[in-house]
């Protein structure tokens, strides 16, 4: 088998079928260029149409791939400023250490993360530790694989007040066309996944989440269908009667429109439907 995902990507390809191709109430561009030297450029901005808030992000990334190092520099409208350093691949194979540090000039507050990821056939471990002079918060996560099956465990541990805050678990199945993925967060949060890939054209993904001392459970059912090699559509529908359309379509390579829309079917004739328009530029 080859090496497992990490743990916040079990169940990745359902997930993608429910949120990829959709933005609901957002008016968003998405800009991704690359210099002659290698520098690669990010700008996102987005504008709320509820609350004509307008957002925007500017990233920057260089790879020294000889030392497999990785700079990328962050910036947000909110006037926030993050560094990431990356070392991949240098100590030992499969070893991944990351430090990414986030600073407000406005506030004065900075943040600090120590990222160690380790990858390796049938494993895949990282260690994360916030930094805080209260006392740092340990994130701990770790995924084995083996023919097919993949078991999971994830925690947060805060040294401050010496207490786990979050444990969770995840068991799956995962094959080339057909995903299953169930996870209990905290005891009393249970959900799980499954994806299935029908054909080349038609992706189909169901979820499932109950909460411990409710009577409900939340249910979806999402599909993606790519009409041709420049488009598709995608469609989801939840229990609780909300139906979600998207369509995608590359106008010309390194330029694609998505168009989506959110419609509330138990209050038709109410209003309060969304509309979503997207567009995506690469060179």
């Amino acid at each position: 088998m080859a090496v497992p995902p990490a743990y916040a990507d079990l169940g990745k390809s359902a997930k993608d079928i429910f949120n990829k191709g959709y933005g609901f109430g957002m008016v968003k561009l998405d800009v991704k260029t690359k210099s002659s030297s290698g520098v690669e450029f990010k700008t996102s901005g987005s504008s709320n149409v509820d609350t004509s808030k307008v957002t925007g992000t500017l990233e920057t990334k260089y790879k020294w791939a000889e030392y497999g190092l990785t700079f990328t520099e962050k910036w947000t409208t909110e006037n926030t400023l993050g560094t990431e350093i990356c070392v991949e691949d240098q100590i030992t194979k499969g070893l991944k250490l990351t430090f990414d540090t986030t600073f407000s000039p406005n506030t004065g507050k900075k943040s600090g993360k120590v990222k160690t990821a380790y990858k390796r056939e049938y494993l895949n471990a990282g260690v994360d530790v916030d930094l805080d002079f209260a006392g740092p918060t340990i994130h701990g996560a770790a995924v084995a694989g083996y023919e097919g099956w993949l078991a999971g465990y994830q925690m947060t541990f805060d040294s401050a007040k010496s207490k786990m805050t979050h444990s969770n678990f995840a068991i799956g199945y995962k094959t080339g066309d057909f995903q299953l993925h169930t996870n209990v967060n905290d005891g009393s949060e249970f959900g799980g996944s499954i994806y299935q890939k029908v054909n080349d054209k038609l992706e189909t993904a169901v979820n499932l989440a109950w909460t411990a001392g409710s009577n409900g459970t939340r249910f979806g059912i999402a599909a993606k269908y790519q009409l041709d090699p420049s488009a598709s559509i995608s469609a989801k529908v939840n229990n609780a009667s909300l139906v979600g359309i998207g369509y995608a379509q590359t106008l010309r390579p390194g330029m694609k429109l998505i168009l989506s829309a959110l419609v509330d079917g138990k209050n038709i004739n109410a209003g309060g439907h969304k509309l979503g328009l997207g567009l995506e530029l690469e060179a």
